[in-house]
């Protein structure tokens, strides 16, 4: 090997890597997102700006992608269920916040690992607790929870062949058909049922029965029909989503943006 060369051997290698990141970049200039708007304080609509969404969710890609170089555009679909058929059909690029279950993986691409972890509550009225242990205590009674809403393939199986549940296009329905006695308990998750029968002033009304349905990931998903996912593309948000894994960075902006929604005017 000439001494020219070995010169320009370093500087090629960085050409090289670098090409390599512009490639697999560079169509996805702008990824378009959408999540379920009924998830404070990781996702919900942005009141001055209702055709979009904002939360911790949302904030937390938008740091995974700025050193990509990608513009994130947020947009509110108006429903969770309405957001998964926009994923299905290809319309948006990435569903922001999703469980794993079998339907979902045949049109939507998870990345690793995921970006948090929560459990579902069985939320009931103050004074109406009842004993559960597992899913055959829930047997019997009727829940409420949002149109499409999954807790898990386990629990969302046995709860189509085994429980009553009303599906409903907002979580305050859920409630308050259970304040009127219409439904014995709401299943929603833990951090969220929190936050918003807080910023109701129904935190003194409902309370979580110690024992969750189920614990998930939550992850980012791309829509198989993306032109944005490409497997360089999931590689490189994937090794940006676990180093702010490490730091503690979600935990930050989940408090952040749970002040930011308790502020909101009703």
């Amino acid at each position: 090997m000439t001494a020219t060369v070995c010169r320009l051997l370093p500087v090629l290698l960085v050409l090289i890597a670098s090409g390599k990141t512009d490639a697999s970049t560079s169509f996805c200039k702008t990824l378009t997102v959408s999540g379920n708007p009924e998830y404070p304080p990781l996702l919900w609509e942005e009141p001055r700006t209702p055709e979009t969404l904002t939360g911790a969710a949302t904030a937390y890609l938008q740091e995974i992608l700025e050193p990509l170089g990608v513009t994130l555009d947020v947009q509110n679909l108006g429903s969770w269920a309405r957001v998964q058929r926009v994923a299905r059909m290809g319309e948006i690029d990435m569903v922001a916040g999703a469980f794993i279950n079998s339907e979902r993986i045949e049109y939507m691409d998870y990345l690793l690992p995921p970006f948090t972890r929560l459990s579902a509550a069985v939320w009931v009225p103050k004074g109406k607790e009842f004993e559960y242990r597992h899913w055959p205590d829930l047997s019997g009674k009727i829940g409420g929870t949002l149109i499409n809403n999954s807790f898990g393939q386990g629990f969302d199986r046995y709860a189509e062949q085994n429980l009553e549940i009303v599906s409903v296009r907002t979580i305050e329905q859920s409630f308050e058909m259970a304040r009127a006695g219409r439904l014995d308990y709401v299943l929603y998750e833990r951090l969220q049922g929190q936050v918003k029968l807080q910023r109701l002033g129904l935190e003194d009304e409902f309370v979580p029965l110690d024992v969750p349905v189920s614990t998930e990931g939550l992850f980012f998903a791309f829509s198989k029909k993306s032109e944005c996912n490409t497997f360089e593309f999931r590689e490189l948000i994937a090794d940006r989503l676990y180093t702010l894994n490490n730091s503690g960075r979600l935990a930050e902006l989940i408090s952040e943006f749970t002040a930011r929604y308790m502020s909101l005017q009703l």
